[in-house]
């Protein structure tokens, strides 16, 4: 069996042609399969919709989360109730493409656990483009570690690595890196990337420079260390400073003059010991969230069972 697991925001009006697009290449393969729909409460009555199509096809099975919980957590609710041998994650908005599952699962029977889609050619925003270039980079700086930015959610793995990946419950999540992270044997081919066919993304500016700083923090304790190796520079420097002031005025008899220079010297220590601060707060706050031990997402209902239930198992 092949699980497809698809969270969906946003994107109504693609889930019929998603699901009927899926349904035509699976069953080339040929394979069993499930397709399942987590609707991470989008705004556009995406759960109505699911519901229907869950009506017409038994092999399809729709959640729906209570609220908003992100991308990485519905793709996370989605993962923990596959039934499948391999498992393939996408996104709703078919800018992956669904024909491409074929050669990633064909791939998969080479040898390997995991498979990625690299879009070689993204037809993404520029803006996109590039922040997501810059991510890595920073990324990869602050972890030691190299990250080919052309790779996103959509795989095919095994159902091992999916058991493995179940274990795996912090609050910050980015599916990918998770999945690398554990080292099964993997690899990538290229794949296919449209442009997308309805609205636009949900990662603004502001999201994604939070999503960044979450994984960058649960990821790499590297900024704490170049705070104090920062720290430790601005401390030398001043030392140095403060000698070569002793040496004017006691061996050239030059008073030391500027207030103004005093104070923004000041200011500018201040500022940086703030910020070293918030750094350690950042990851304080992190520590805090997880001893909560708060459920990843919470289940509202789901198409599978005959009565509304809430479901607690994200924890």
């Amino acid at each position: 069996m092949i699980s497809v697991v698809v969270p969906v925001y946003g994107c109504r009006t693609c889930l019929d042609e998603l699901c009927s697009r899926i349904t035509r290449t699976i069953e080339s393969i040929p394979s069993d399969y499930e397709i399942l729909l987590i609707n991470d409460h989008s705004p556009d009555q995406a759960w109505d919709k699911i519901q229907k199509i869950c009506e017409e096809n038994p092999q399809v099975r729709g959640f729906d989360l209570s609220r908003n919980f992100g991308q990485h957590h519905a793709i996370t609710a989605g993962l923990d109730h596959t039934k499948g041998d391999w498992v393939v994650v996408m996104d709703c908005d078919l800018q992956d493409q669904p024909e491409e599952i074929k050669r990633l699962y064909e791939k998969a029977q080479e040898g390997y656990e995991v498979v990625f889609g690299a879009r070689e050619v993204r037809k993404d925003r520029v803006f996109k483009r590039l922040s997501s270039k810059l991510f890595y980079k920073v990324y990869d700086y602050l972890t030691d570690r190299t990250s080919d930015y052309t790779i996103a959610n959509f795989s095919v793995c095994s159902s091992g690595v999916i058991e493995s990946f179940r274990d795996m419950r912090e609050q910050n999540r980015l599916f990918p890196l998770f999945i690398k992270w554990m080292g099964y044997k993997s690899t990538t081919i290229p794949v296919e990337h449209a442009s997308r066919s309805e609205g636009k993304s949900s990662y603004n500016l502001k999201k994604m420079i939070s999503l960044a700083t979450d994984v960058i923090i649960s990821q790499s304790n590297k900024p704490l260390r170049l705070s104090i190796q920062f720290g430790f520079l601005m401390s030398l420097g001043s030392f140095i400073y403060g000698l070569y002031l002793f040496f004017r005025y006691f061996f050239l008899a030059q008073p030391v003059q500027g207030w103004t220079s005093v104070m923004v010297s000041i200011y500018f220590i201040g500022g940086i010991i703030f910020f070293n601060f918030g750094i350690i707060g950042l990851y304080l706050g992190k520590v805090f969230n997880e001893t909560k031990g708060r459920p990843l997402y919470i289940i509202r209902e789901r198409t599978d069972v005959k009565h509304e239930e809430r479901v607690h198992n994200g924890s």
